[in-house]
């Protein structure tokens, strides 16, 4: 939104080491502030009580006074820091973890038609491209002999994983364009519901239509970045035989693993900048990296929490469906049972892919809000982005532009 007062990237920002020159709102101008009606000769501290205070004369310090020093009394203005301006679903000010779900959710709640609409539509998309690519593309996955042991064991499990491989792709790279497409409209509805203003989808999708294409390539940049980890890690193990190859490839495994979800959360903010800030790829995968820079492990957790959630709420969705789509589908049930092959049929199909519609509806506009106001909070931590987003939102008092 470079039309939008304040998240155009900062020329010089606290995050680039300096932090002197933040601007601030604007002072009263009626006088009741500093430099207005107060007089320039002060008492001196200490010297100095109430007249209607008994006992209390020159050079007696008074009792301490509620909000300063004493209990502070239950009201604004004394001895707490004023109430943050909310214009939209959040306050402007460094957020808390509860605070960045919260504005989700209560984002989701506001514009229900715009989020729910294109998730729901491009949700329904996405399934059935899924099922039909899963039920007449794909080969069937080759079986395992139990009994294989030593190097056949290894070859049917190689053989194996590849085939699972073959078979998550396609519905990888079709849940990956989706979430493209819906996080491209969802950032830019989260970023007017912080400043209380509408998102239609017509606004949402002119705004977002001419970021998909970079929005696409910093996708594939970052899968090809996690397939390269991946292939560096496990690659040795696979080229050598039995017991060592084994072992180094479960190690590389869990040594590429720890370094994707340490990029991951590196460049987990490069989208938002993308958008936002109408940045280049590179750019914004630095621009994520500069915000993420001293609290990795916040933002992990975080994240964590979320997809968390996510997968809380989708097997409170899919258990039940599995149930009823084997119930109804009682062949595929009693071959599953028996453990052969399975090839499941268009009513166990259809009803798990209403299940997993009902799933991606609810969690992929979660997820794309939970990474927006991400980006939003560290912006404010970093570089006082909550006064350009009220100023934008017209809260009184900052209205005075940045020199």
């Amino acid at each position: 939104m470079n039309d939008s007062p304040g998240w155009a990237s900062p020329g010089s920002a606290p995050s680039d080491g300096q932090e002197t020159g933040i601007p601030r709102p604007s002072s009263p101008v009626d006088g009741s502030g500093p430099g207005g009606q107060w007089s320039p000769a002060q008492p001196p501290p200490g010297q100095w009580s109430p007249p209607s205070a008994p006992g209390n004369g020159p050079g007696v310090p008074p009792p301490p006074a509620p909000g300063w020093g004493g209990t502070p009394p239950q009201g604004p203005g004394w001895g707490r820091p004023p109430m943050a301006a909310k214009p939209g679903v959040i306050p402007l000010r460094p957020l808390g973890v509860g605070e960045v779900l919260d504005g989700a959710v209560s984002t989701m709640r506001a514009h229900w038609r715009t989020v729910l609409g294109i998730s729901l539509a491009v949700s329904v998309i996405a399934e059935i491209a899924t099922i039909l690519v899963q039920r007449y593309l794909l080969p069937e996955p080759k079986s395992i002999d139990p009994n294989a042991v030593g190097a056949e064991a290894i070859r049917q499990a190689a053989d194996s994983a590849q085939s699972t491989l073959v078979t998550n792709a396609p519905a990888t790279l079709i849940s990956m364009i989706a979430t493209l497409f819906i996080t491209s409209v969802l950032t830019v509805v989260v970023s007017r519901s912080v400043l209380g203003r509408r998102a239609t989808l017509s606004d949402a999708w002119s705004e977002a239509r001419p970021r998909l294409l970079p929005l696409l390539g910093l996708t594939l940049l970052l899968s090809l970045m996690i397939a390269a980890v991946m292939a560096v890690g496990l690659l040795p193990g696979l080229l050598l035989d039995d017991g060592p190859g084994i072992a180094l490839t479960f190690v590389g495994f869990v040594a590429a693993c720890v370094v994707v979800v340490w990029l991951m959360i590196r460049f987990s903010l490069s989208a938002p900048a993308l958008m936002l800030e109408r940045q280049s790829i590179l750019t914004s995968l630095r621009r994520s990296a500069k915000l993420v820079r001293g609290t990795w492990w916040r933002t992990f957790g975080i994240l964590a929490l979320t997809y968390l959630l996510v997968v809380v709420v989708a097997l409170i969705v899919v258990i039940p469906f599995g149930v009823i789509a084997l119930a109804v589908d009682s062949e595929s049930l009693s071959e599953l049972m028996n453990g052969s092959s399975t090839d499941f049929g268009w009513p166990f199909l259809i009803i798990m892919g209403v299940g997993e519609v009902i799933v991606s509806t609810l969690t992929y506009p979660f997820t794309a809000g939970v990474i927006a106001l991400l980006y939003v909070d560290q912006r404010i931590r970093r570089e006082a982005l909550d006064l350009d987003l009220a100023r934008a939102a017209g809260v009184p008092g900052y209205d005075t532009p940045r020199s």
